[in-house]
């Protein structure tokens, strides 16, 4: 027995080329979804949007919007 196979684990086989490209390409498609979220919950945090035109008092016609709670 030589040294590379004296602590070698017979049951664990090395990974083949076409495995080892899978895997890499799952880790990076996985970085990316994770990327692109975290972007998007920077962006939703450090934006306030603008006041919007809307109806401030109750009723309206027909199409018309009135906020929930208005912050303007």
């Amino acid at each position: 027995m030589t040294a590379r196979t004296r602590h070698r684990d017979p049951a664990r086989k090395p990974l083949s080329r076409g495995r080892l490209t899978a895997f890499l390409i799952v880790a990076v498609a996985a970085a990316v979804i994770i990327g692109a979220n975290a972007h998007l919950v920077a962006v939703a945090l450090s934006s306030q949007p603008d006041c919007v035109a809307h109806l401030k008092a109750p009723g309206g016609g027909e199409g018309a919007f009135r906020a929930a709670k208005s912050s303007c």
